[in-house]
């Protein structure tokens, strides 16, 4: 029986539905994790749920990118869940408005995940090797130039597709972009002009 916490994960998860192979066993470990696990949030455990965001500017077709310094890359943004959190949706908007600075983030086109995808995290900051189960939503913005980083060592960037493919050095981030331009397209998305906003965000 699903256990309270796991419960809105597994929900989620239920509504989504995989790609390939590699990515339905990741679903299928975790919902074994969120079904046996008192606590599948828990920073503590080898295998603990995260939720991230690939945040969209529809109107220029853009994506925001964080740069992460621990793996060296340019990523989404998102993370662990507070204490009594358990919404995956929830925790990805509370940790892109805190990453981000912007307030008027919505679930683009819906509350759809884009991507789930278990990702191996080296070890540092006090903290061993361990893995990311990572549920993935987009979202959107319509206030671009509103984005703040929130520390200097964070800094953010709108980004083409392309552009935003080619600095990540993450297969399975590039994967996600390539399933948002995907989601842009058919949402007719990218057809104004990007006007006088500037390429990195503000700090």
């Amino acid at each position: 029986m699903t256990r309270a916490v796991g419960r809105p994960i597994t929900e989620v998860l239920s509504r989504y539905r995989t790609e390939d192979p590699a990515e339905a066993a990741d679903v299928s470990r975790i919902r074994a994790l969120a079904e046996s696990t008192p606590d599948p949030w828990l920073r503590s455990i080898p295998l603990h749920v995260t939720a991230s965001a690939l945040i969209v500017h529809p109107g220029s077709g853009r994506v925001l990118m964080r740069w992460h310094v621990r793996l060296g890359s340019w990523l989404q943004v998102g993370g662990h869940g507070d204490p009594g959190e358990t919404d995956p949706l929830g925790v990805a908007l509370r940790e892109a408005a805190e990453e981000t600075g912007l307030g008027d983030l919505v679930p683009y086109p819906d509350e759809s995940l884009v991507q789930v995808v278990i990702v191996p995290v080296p070890a540092g900051g006090g903290e061993p090797a361990h893995e990311h189960a990572d549920l993935r939503f987009v979202l959107a913005t319509g206030r671009p130039d509103a984005a703040r980083p929130e520390k200097p060592d964070a800094p953010l960037r709108w980004m083409t597709l392309p552009e935003a493919m080619e600095v990540t050095a993450e297969a399975n981030v590039r994967e996600a972009l390539r399933r948002v331009g995907t989601l842009l397209a058919r949402t007719g998305a990218g057809t104004e002009t990007a006007g006088t906003e500037t390429g990195t965000a503000r700090g």
